[in-house]
């Protein structure tokens, strides 16, 4: 009897075809519409199904069964009783002893040493299982057969240990009673199959939607296709491909068409009886098969070419990954414009298919998302993962803090008292700068200028409350650290198990700490990668939200097999995206997964080329879109793309570009732009500044909207969380230290001068109570820089002689008119009537010419204080300004008189900054003269803190 098989071409929309043809059937035959059951491929599949029978009747009527063939079980297949199969380990339970299977090879090798990284190869050793089970290959009898002498020397020692693996596999299943999940969804097909075969039942049975299938589904289907009132459809079969084309299908597994060939193959049915399911008129989209044809043949029949087309067909080219968003966004909402209109985004690119749904967001427009989201990027997940970093980390600053104002974090306080705390913690914490620790906070907000009692006791309470999460150095078992999180975190939040985030975590986690109960002990640094790996990609599918938009939807690949809709975006059509990058595992190398007779990469490629082939020809308009560039680098159109833009330029013909692409440009320009000119602030002269630090001089020059901001307007940076503890505090530490030590002109012609600065550099480190790693680092480098300054102060002594009186961060004014300018000398020196300034730098001095330009006027202004009787007990004429450089690296140090000690260009810069910087102050005295923003486009200032507010870029940009 020749087989049942059917198809539906792929211009054709499946389900709807699918369900009038079951229908006409049941009319046809006189039975009732809801005998018999019809398998489809996916969940997804199955329900959408059950709307096209609705739509197909026009009105309620009982359905027959349809079940998912990709799930099989008992429930699904109908095998209620008269089948004693053992259960299926459990993916945890398998996980766990494959672990430590792993962690047994003790390291050798490059195996992983650490529980986390076991757990995750675990993973894709079971994956590895699976895939062999479904192929029905056995990797104990394939792997010994891999040529070794072939192989590199790690190769085959992972070989060896698959090997192993894969014989004792079978006896550790034994003796728990168990079998794969894979093996034994395999023998629950097979048992269908056998009793459908000894007893046909009298009802239909159709096998609807596959296109490719492993071995145990092709015996179903060879059973089904034989039933009395048996069927099988296949979607997109194309009986129009050229003889020659369908008989090297079995060397072309690219080809969209070879799955479907491998299934004929398996059922025993050749091409020419594979029949449509139902006739019907022409849908307006058989140039687009004839350009599917056309684009995966090398050669085609003159017929084709001339019939491709590519009506119906967009490309839309974006700039990067956001553009290409935010157009499909804008292409998925012109789509609602048309009532009834429904539309989608297909894309295997998951951080395509998150912006995407941002973007509908923004627009008004609720989507769903059929893959859901990762169980780890949920709320309470991402505060598990915030508390375990901030655990590992001895509560550093910046992870206690992002902690702390997590949206589920009260820490057993009202929300808004939480955090208004951890707001306080933040300022305390830039100011500060303490190091980790609860202590050390503690400390910062007792010891404080205005010292914060209730902030001290919250972090008391908070310190109390994260107890159980305790990192000692002793090894725990995995269990306990994770159960230990957990009862921190529900101390610090009320309602972490709220909601369905909440709940899932809860019931994922309860079962994983359980399975985790049967593995070593772990070091508590492990924390954090354990629990990435406990969560692992777990997701969380939402059910439909009430304002979702029910004419939009987002798809994975899977999910959309068989689907349909009047819009379609085939998004990130991108090389490495889709077709995904082929990825072997860890485990094989590709030439070793082909000698173990291995699924091949190419097979799932033509799967993927049948899936696309079937959307783009049965969806009215198919828009597809490709980003020019792909996170830093450019990226490769789809093989599939470039196939069909050389199928449609041999027609003569090529794809339009889809406006969205222009739409995404204008979304956010403005209809009407009004230009801002640069701001010009011209406050009253009692607002005005008439005391000035010499730095502040400095920002006067090279950037006077910061004096107005800062003097005027009295705002003020905040300084970043640890960052500070850069060149800012590294100078601060050694000028302190230096203050406290050079007090005398001789002291470092005393033996010990060296160690006494080190012990300064120590003693001012250590009271800064920074992080441990930074406080080591730093201590060495202060350490070369003690040494370098009593190398140099011994040079002085000799060549200069005695000085009369050394002063280190001596402070002084200078007074002329009603202005001040104030300063502090690093290091101030006097030989009888002369004087000397020297200024540390623990980064890069200024060039010379900086100071001639007057750009860079500290020391020049410092001299001009000095020879004003400015510093206490330092009057004469400045014969010296200098620069040391205290780096404490390669080279410890470095000393640069200004002008090379040349007396003719130091007095020049000295007498110039004696007139100019009075005019200078004079000039912006004046309420007429308004204090302008970066007033010198090519003198860039060092610090840029209010170029936000003085709303810069925008200004000239229109300039």
């Amino acid at each position: 009897m020749t087989p049942h098989v059917r198809f539906i071409s792929a211009d054709r929309p499946f389900l709807p075809e699918l369900a009038r043809a079951w229908l006409d059937e049941a009319t046809r035959d006189g039975r009732d519409p809801a005998d018999g059951v019809l398998f489809l491929p996916t969940r997804r599949a199955a329900r959408a199904a059950a709307a096209a029978f609705l739509d197909a009747k026009g009105g309620p009527l009982i359905m027959p069964r349809i079940a998912a063939i990709g799930a099989a079980d008992e429930a699904a297949l109908g095998i209620l009783a008269g089948l004693d199969l053992p259960p299926a380990i459990t993916a945890e339970e398998r996980r766990v002893i494959l672990a430590r299977l792993i962690l047994g090879m003790g390291g050798r090798d490059g195996a992983p040493t650490t529980l986390a990284a076991a757990l995750l190869l675990a993973d894709d050793l079971a994956l590895l299982l699976d895939t062999a089970a479904q192929a029905e290959i056995d990797l104990a009898e394939t792997l010994p057969g891999i040529v070794a002498p072939d192989l590199a020397e790690h190769w085959q020692r992972t070989l060896d240990f698959l090997s192993i693996v894969t014989r004792t596999w079978p006896a550790i299943l034994a003796e728990r009673g168990a079998i794969d999940p894979a093996v034994r969804q395999r023998m629950l097909i097979d048992a269908q199959a056998e009793r459908w075969r000894l007893t046909p039942p009298a009802h239909p049975v159709w096998l609807a939607g596959l296109a490719a299938a492993p071995p145990a589904l092709g015996r179903l289907a060879r059973v089904v296709a034989g039933l009395p009132h048996g069927c099988v459809v296949l979607p997109g079969f194309d009986p129009d491909l050229p003889d020659k084309a369908w008989s090297m299908l079995d060397h072309t597994p690219t080809h969209p068409q070879a799955g479907l060939n491998r299934l004929a193959e398996a059922i025993g049915v050749r091409r020419e009886e594979v029949a449509p399911l139902r006739e019907g008129g022409a849908t307006g989209r058989e140039t687009r098969v004839a350009l599917l044809r056309r684009a995966f043949l090398p050669t085609a029949p003159a017929a084709d070419i001339a019939a491709a087309s590519a009506d119906g067909l967009w490309r839309l080219d974006a700039a990067d990954e956001q553009d290409e968003a935010r157009a499909i966004a804008l292409t998925l909402r012109h789509a609602l414009e048309t009532p009834g209109r429904h539309a989608a985004l297909v894309t295997p690119d998951r951080g395509l298919a998150q912006r995407v749904a941002a973007e509908l967001e923004r627009l008004g427009i609720r989507a769903e998302d059929s893959a859901g989201e990762r169980l780890a990027d949920t709320p309470p997940a991402v505060l598990l993962r915030l508390l375990a970093a901030a655990a590992a980390s001895d509560y550093d600053a910046v992870p206690l803090l992002a902690l702390l104002k997590h949206p589920l974090v009260n820490a057993g306080l009202p929300a808004g008292r939480c955090r208004a705390l951890a707001r306080r913690l933040d300022l305390l914490l830039r100011a500060a700068l303490p190091g980790p620790g609860f202590s050390a906070m503690r400390h910062a907000a007792d010891h404080s200028t205005k010292p914060d009692e209730a902030l001290s006791t919250f972090l008391a309470d908070l310190q109390v409350s994260l107890r159980p999460l305790s990192l000692g150095p002793a090894k725990t078992s995995p269990a306990s650290l994770l159960a230990g999180l957990v009862e921190a975190a529900e101390a610090i939040a009320d309602e972490l198990w709220t909601g369905e985030a909440g709940a899932a975590l809860s019931e994922h986690l309860a079962v994983q700490i359980a399975a985790l109960d049967a593995l070593p002990d772990v070091e508590a640094t492990e924390l954090v990668p354990l629990l990435d790996a406990v969560l692992g990609n777990a997701r969380l599918r939402r059910p439909r939200a009430r304002d979702a938009n029910p004419r939009v939807a987002i798809w994975g690949m899977m999910e959309a097999r068989l689907q349909r809709v009047d819009t379609l975006v085939l998004g990130g059509l991108v090389e490495g995206v889709f077709p995904a990058e082929p990825e072997p595992g860890p485990w094989l190398s590709r030439p070793m997964r082909r000698a173990a007779r291995l699924p091949d990469d190419a097979e799932r490629i033509g799967e993927a080329a049948h899936d696309l082939g079937i959307l783009i020809a049965s969806c009215d308009e198919v828009i597809l879109s490709a980003p020019r560039r792909r996170g830093r680098a450019p990226a490769v159109p789809s093989r599939f793309l470039a196939r069909i833009d050389l199928a449609l330029r041999g027609a003569g013909s090529a794809l339009k570009q889809h406006p969205a692409s222009h739409w995404s440009t204008r979304l956010d320009q403005p209809t009407l732009r009004i230009a801002r000119p640069r701001p010009e602030p011209r406050p009253p002269a009692r607002a005005r500044p008439i005391s000035y630090s010499i730095s502040k001089v400095t920002t006067l020059l090279s950037d006077p909207y910061a004096i107005y901001a800062g003097e005027v307007l009295d705002l003020h940076t905040l300084n970043p969380l640890q960052a500070e503890t850069d060149a800012a505090l590294f100078g601060t530490i050694t000028h302190d230290a230096l203050k406290a030590v050079t007090r005398t002109p001789d002291w470092a012609s005393a033996p010990d001068a060296a160690a006494r600065l080190a012990h300064a550099f120590t003693s001012e480190l250590r009271g800064k109570r920074l992080r441990r790693a930074l406080e080591a680092f730093w201590l060495v480098r202060l350490e070369r820089i003690a040494e370098w300054i009593v190398e140099i102060e011994r040079g002085r002594l000799a060549d200069l002689g005695k000085a009369d009186d050394i002063k280190v961060e001596l402070p002084g004014e200078w007074r002329f008119g009603h202005f001040t300018v104030k300063g502090r000398a690093d290091r101030i020196e006097r030989r009888g009537e002369t004087l000397a300034i020297i200024d540390y730098k623990t980064g890069s001095p200024p060039a010379d010419k900086a100071v001639e330009a007057g750009s860079a006027p500290q020391l020049p202004i410092e001299a001009v204080i000095a020879e004003a009787g400015g510093f206490p007990g330092f009057t004469g004429k400045v014969t010296e300004l200098a620069y040391w450089k205290l780096s404490g690296g390669a080279t410890e140090g470095e000393t640069r008189a200004l002008f090379g000690g040349n007396a003719g260009p130091l007095r020049a810069v000295i007498d110039a900054a004696r007139t100019q910087i009075p005019a200078l102050l004079a000039y912006y005295a004046d309420p007429a003269t308004p204090f302008l923003d970066a007033p010198h486009p090519g003198r860039k200032p060092y610090d840029q803190p209010f170029a936000g507010i003085s709303r810069r870029a925008e200004w000239q940009e229109d300039a």
